[in-house]
């Protein structure tokens, strides 16, 4: 499973930017997928996920109400939409997902990560 993101850069405060997540593995089923961010000198932390089994979707209280994520099964591609950016929103962005194959839980695969700059 690979995972590749896009849509990072450098963004005013205020303003909205979606991120992208790619996802290709073939023979893999993909289940609960999300993205994380990591600002400097912090631990990675969960900003928005959906399960597996019913989907539901969860989102950090930092972003709850800005964030919105959703997934396009036939484009293969996760998606972050972001808006009303904030400076604190500022890190590295990750995409992660959860692959089976045959039904059995195979692996969790994370993207290399893109720069999410918010300046005030």
């Amino acid at each position: 499973v690979q995972l590749e993101e896009s849509g990072g850069g450098l963004v005013q405060a205020g303003l909205s930017r979606r991120l992208s997540c790619a996802i290709s593995g073939g023979s893999f089923s993909i289940n609960a997928m999300g993205w994380y961010r990591q600002a400097p000198g912090k631990q990675r932390e969960l900003v928005a996920n959906i399960t597996s089994g019913d989907g539901t979707i969860n989102y950090a209280d930092s972003v709850q109400g800005r964030f919105t994520i959703s997934r396009d099964d036939a484009k293969s591609t996760m998606y972050l939409q972001m808006s009303s950016l904030k400076p604190e929103d500022t890190g590295v962005y990750y995409c992660s997902v959860d692959a089976y194959y045959r039904g059995r839980f195979y692996g969790e695969y994370w993207g290399q990560g893109t720069q999410v700059t918010v300046s005030a």
